[in-house]
């Protein structure tokens, strides 16, 4: 199946260029909820599919990296249990941080796709080169970016990102031959 076909050729190409994926994690890889225990411990409920997604994209040569406004040790374990290596939190300026990002990797603007789902995500995704948001994101978001997903935020939201970016870029099949086999 011709994956860019049936998105239109305009936005397969902004795919097509894609060598980075960045996340905002609140709203995106989680449904949006804190919970804070009786001792101030935070915690944040992640889907094992969009782990897995991650996974893949990263073994077909994406990059993942997370942008974050908040801090939280939660996204540090979660970070390195999926193999993502660049994780900025705090950036309560996502844009500047998102710039710093691209020259460090060397990337420009057109070859990073970028997925937020409030209105603190707006610069950023206006800037990217693939802009993404959630079904449940932001109505702002909802109009500003290239693909709304079918899924909510910390639902397989980004797994589902993460298939149509290896599909569009022809990784797909050869990447899951190996659990068909």
């Amino acid at each position: 199946m011709d994956h860019g076909a049936k998105l239109g050729s305009a936005l397969a190409d902004k795919i097509r260029k894609v060598k980075a994926l960045i996340l905002d994690v609140d709203g995106v890889l989680t449904d949006g909820r804190i919970v804070i225990g009786d001792d101030g411990q935070e915690t944040k409920s992640f889907n094992v599919r969009d782990g897995h997604g991650l996974k893949m994209i990263r073994r077909a040569g994406v990059e993942v990296v997370f942008l974050t406004g908040r801090t939280s040790r939660v996204v540090e374990h979660r970070a390195r249990e999926l193999g993502v290596e660049r994780v900025h939190q705090g950036a309560l300026d996502k844009l500047s941080v998102f710039d710093e990002i691209l020259a460090s990797m060397g990337f420009t603007r057109y070859e990073v796709a970028y997925m937020g789902d409030d209105i603190v995500d707006l610069p950023v995704l206006r800037r990217a080169g693939f802009s993404v948001t959630v079904r449940d994101a932001h109505e702002d978001v909802l109009k500003a970016v290239d693909l709304v997903t079918q899924n909510p935020g910390g639902r397989g939201a980004v797994r589902e990102v993460c298939e149509i970016i290896l599909k569009v870029q022809g990784k797909w099949e050869t990447l899951t031959e190996r659990y068909r086999a």
